[in-house]
């Protein structure tokens, strides 16, 4: 019988990024999933990035993760969002090959030697008393382990609906987890209820080209590795409307809608809607914008993103023709629904693990969150514990203040969900200073220092920004117009190929990652300066540290509902503590002044 180090339970995005961390700290690793040659596979939209995610995404490549190199090499269009805004929320979006990606997973997986993938459904944790080791499959072996990973995305209890009908699945056409959400209330996880879905997808000779909207590609691509794949410019995608007819059938049909029909218990996300709920939430719009992509180079299948539906198949068919483009459309596979069972993020650590169990740890679906980044990301925190723990190492985590992955664990474990957590540009604080673009200037030296990438990346990395730096320098001392080529270059029509054109370059000439370095840091000095000073602040409420045994009922002039939450929450610092919902300044002074009498 095979005795592995770390356990990864699902080969989602979340199970990938977490058999690949773990195996890069040198231990052992079992990646169980029930059907090997879907690992990896995208079942909702065939795309990695957007806004908030893919900044996700470059921390998850920062760190030594897959994601972005999986995505880059089976690219087939790639776009920048938000280019006319500022740094900070520009978002790369990569529309992949599906089956490509998919494939691409498995292959890099099963060439790592430290990784073993394990065909089998897990039926439960194997605790005895009360120490975790290992897990036991449905066909009763018993696997040990040191740590667990749950990735199960959508799987526990998973049932997906077509109308008001349904039956038991994790997604379209793959059982569900049967046993496994029993095993982890047995070591006492409250479990939630969630749901979410998927459009149509359509049969790509079957759509009307001509009348819809051209979206060509980025050319020259862009990537997330540095290293573009031989087909990312090779697809356009398009874009088309909803009319009054589409939402005429909407309105007109809920009382069909499992959710509005009241047969849906789960809790959908908000920011990224069905189309039903798009008509009944937003019924002052008369039309609402969808994109129209590929699923590859080689399928016959479009994606209808933004037409997510739980509707019955034979009125999709009806919604999806009343589409300019989509008259003649077939439908090659009916949008669904799928309700699972979630863990309560409120329960787990800063590294994700388990509060209830040493040596378990979840990510992806699982802790309440949406979408194939954020699901990877944990998958990377959540594996690099897990080996860690094999190994009696204590945990790490990223701070807030780090970036993206910081900030959406932190809102997990310290705030909770009441719904499927999506990453959004606007939850960041410090997000000028967290842009994809220096991703690796901040993460890299915390991936060297856990043993996610070696000591070589941290040396190009630190030549990198040492060039930039030093180009900063040489534009303060030249002048030009009678001030330093430095504020010459802050002037909106200056671009910094203009002012070489005056200055003449460095002598070591910048390439292009590091040239936009240096004009992004000219231009936007004053607001990074000023986000610097706001890092400090909170930096200086961080050092507050709260007792971990703490009463808060016995803190004086504290309210009730603050006492409540922290007690629940147990807050490592005051900086934590002031970001639970609920928490006023009134009780961060009272919590300030009990920890000074405290000391003194």
């Amino acid at each position: 019988m095979a005795e592995f180090d770390v356990v990864v339970v699902g080969g989602g995005h979340a199970g990938i990024e977490a058999a690949w961390a773990a195996a890069r700290l040198g231990v052992r690793v079992g990646l169980v999933t029930s059907n090997p040659e879907r690992i990896g596979l995208m079942p909702c939209n065939p795309a990695v990035g957007g806004p908030g995610k893919s900044q996700l995404v470059a921390e998850v490549e920062a760190l030594g993760g897959l994601m972005g190199r999986l995505a880059d090499a089976t690219a087939i269009h790639t776009r920048v969002l938000n280019r006319s805004k500022g740094p900070a929320v520009q978002s790369l979006r990569v529309q992949v090959d599906r089956d490509a990606y998919a494939l691409e997973a498995q292959r890099v997986l099963r060439a790592h030697p430290a990784i073993e993938v394990v065909r089998a459904e897990v039926a439960g944790l194997w605790v005895e008393e009360g120490v975790l080791r290992g897990v036991e499959t449905v066909d009763g072996r018993r696997l040990p382990s040191r740590a667990v990973v749950v990735a199960s995305g959508t799987f526990l209890q998973g049932v997906v609906w077509y109308g008001r009908r349904s039956r038991p699945a994790g997604r379209q056409g793959e059982p569900p987890a049967r046993f496994l959400s029993q095993s982890l209330r047995a070591v006492g996880h409250r479990l939630m209820r969630f749901k979410t879905g998927t459009p149509p997808r359509i049969q790509a000779d079957s759509v009307d080209y001509d009348r819809l909207e051209l979206v060509p590609p980025d050319d020259p691509p862009g990537t997330f590795s540095g290293a573009p794949g031989p087909h990312a410019t090779a697809r356009p995608t398009w874009q088309t409307r909803t009319t009054e007819l589409t939402h005429r059938l909407i309105r007109e049909n809920l009382h069909l809608s499992p959710l509005y029909g009241g047969d849906i218990e789960g809790i959908g996300p908000r920011y990224c809607p069905s189309i039903e709920d798009k008509v009944v939430r937003f019924s002052d719009k008369e039309t609402h914008l969808l994109f129209v992509e590929p699923d590859g180079l080689h399928t016959s299948e479009l994606y209808l993103q933004g037409f997510s539906s739980s509707l019955p198949p034979e009125l999709q068919v009806e919604m999806v023709r009343s589409l300019p483009g989509f008259e003649r459309a077939v439908i090659q596979r009916y949008a669904y629904a799928v309700e699972y069972d979630a863990v309560d993020p409120l329960e787990l650590t800063p590294g994700l693990q388990s509060r209830r169990l040493s040596g378990l740890f979840t990510a992806g679906q699982l802790n309440g969150t949406s979408g194939y980044e954020e699901a990877a990301a944990q998958g990377l925190l959540a594996g690099l514990n897990a080996a860690r723990h094999a190994k009696g190492f204590p945990e790490v985590y990223l701070p807030r203040e780090t970036g993206y992955i910081g900030v959406m664990v932190d809102d997990l474990v310290r705030r909770g969900v009441d719904e499927p957590y999506r990453m959004m540009t606007s939850r960041v604080e410090l997000r000028l200073l967290c842009r994809a673009d220096n991703a690796d200037e901040r993460l890299v030296p915390l991936a060297v220092e856990w043993g996610l990438r070696p000591y070589e990346d941290l040396e190009r990395v630190r030549a990198k920004y040492g060039r930039v730096q030093r180009e900063l320098a040489r534009l303060e001392r030249l002048r030009v117009e009678g001030v330093s080529a430095l504020q010459y270059l802050r002037r909106p029509e200056v671009g910094y190929t203009q002012l070489l054109e005056r200055i003449g370059p460095p002598e070591i000439p910048l390439d292009p990652a590091e040239a936009y370095q240096v004009e992004l840091r000219a231009k936007y000095a004053g607001y990074i300066e000023r986000q610097a000073r706001l890092r400090e602040r909170l930096r200086e409420l961080e050092g507050y540290r709260l007792p971990e045994h703490l009463d808060y009922g016995r803190v004086p002039s504290l309210s009730k509902e603050a006492a409540e939450k922290l007690g629940r929450v147990r807050p490592q610092s005051l900086a934590e503590a002031a970001r639970i919902p609920g928490v006023r300044d009134s009780d961060v002074t009272a919590l300030l002044v009990y920890l000074a009498r405290a000391v003194a």
